[in-house]
């Protein structure tokens, strides 16, 4: 195996009030691997108002050195200032790696970024690995529409850089927590350098629930066949505690807000249980939710792709099926022993 000695492995650990992001322990638990695959040393970046105290979390996540910027200029984050202050860290340090969220932040820091570093970008990575021969890093993400998925390495800049796209890796605790070092950076800009001001942040209430955190999800495609099935998936998903979800087809057909959209163009779920109801079963639904522990697929036709993947498979009508199920389970709820 090609081995690389000192290598550093760089994880933007972006926060927003001081409250380090889901997407950042999720990327280290992956990136502590991608580390000891090259024998590199992987590493946390904060920039943020007062966070020392809050970095030491990452440590339990695998970072071993803890970079932290503390300057009012970061409370709120700010392309400009962001950029700077990484671009110089960056040439200080020379990573090998450097890995960011595909946040809406992430979307707009890292393009800039690399651009300011003169290195290439992969964007919304749903996978990363190490070429045993050369080192490299593989970067996968879907391209051409979902169709397929690309593997793309940057073997002629560095750092190699990536976007990563939030809830496609578990955050998992470190068993043998490493010996971590929290590193201290001095300030590399001033508020000349930014280009906007931060005047009023205002907070609106999200009207739907944020189906990523959600441990099992009743989700509708194109089968569903018209925006009242939704409602029937709704009652389903109250019976058993879920929430409710769906497929790009059932979005573009109105039926469902945006919100909700699991796969590539939507978000990417990890739940204990995922029912796919007139689902069939596309590359782009499968890249948003092919990492459920348990898959439950209810179509009516018998070869569709969606039970390739499924763990149990109902072949029918949904409109069959859905109303005895509910029937089911609330009966054996007001079952009295």
């Amino acid at each position: 195996m090609h081995e690389v000695i000192n290598k550093k492995v760089w994880v933007f650990a972006e926060q927003r009030e001081g409250v380090f992001l889901p997407v950042v322990y999720e990327i280290l638990s992956e990136a502590r691997q991608i580390a000891d695959g090259i024998a590199g040393v992987l590493g946390a970046v904060v920039l943020g108002k007062d966070m020392q105290q809050q970095a030491l979390s990452l440590a339990d996540y695998g970072a071993e050195e803890i970079y932290v910027c503390d300057d009012e200029l970061f409370a709120h984050y700010q392309t400009d200032v962001y950029t700077k202050q990484l671009a110089a860290m960056i040439a200080q340090f020379t990573p090998e790696i450097v890995f960011i969220g595909a946040t809406h932040n992430g979307r707009d820091l890292g393009p800039r970024l690399a651009s300011r570093v003169d290195t290439g970008l992969t964007a919304d990575c749903t996978s990363l690995d190490v070429d045993e021969d050369s080192g490299q890093l593989l970067m996968t993400r879907p391209a051409f529409g979902g169709n397929l998925m690309a593997t793309i390495i940057c073997p002629a800049h560095h750092p190699q850089m990536a976007t990563v796209r939030p809830g496609v890796f578990k955050a998992e605790k470190c068993q043998a927590l490493p010996d971590s070092c929290l590193i201290e950076i001095a300030c590399a800009v001033d508020s000349g350098d930014r280009l906007t001001e931060i005047v009023r942040v205002v907070k609106e209430q999200a009207q739907e629930e944020d189906i990523r955190q959600a441990n099992i999800i009743v989700s509708g495609g194109r089968g569903m066949g018209k925006a009242e099935g939704f409602a029937l998936l709704q009652e389903l998903a109250d019976a058993i505690g879920g929430t409710v979800g769906a497929s790009r087809g059932a979005v573009d057909s109105g039926w469902i807000s945006a919100a909700l959209q699991v796969g590539q163009t939507g978000k990417t779920v990890q739940p204990e249980l995922y029912i796919a109801c007139g689902i069939s079963g596309a590359i782009q639904h499968l890249a948003g939710m092919s990492g459920a522990r348990t898959i439950i697929a209810i179509n009516k036709d018998k070869d569709a792709p969606i039970f390739k993947t499924a763990h149990y498979g109902l072949v029918g009508d949904v409109y069959q099926i859905i109303p005895e199920l509910i029937k089911q389970l609330n009966h054996s709820h007001n079952k009295t022993f």
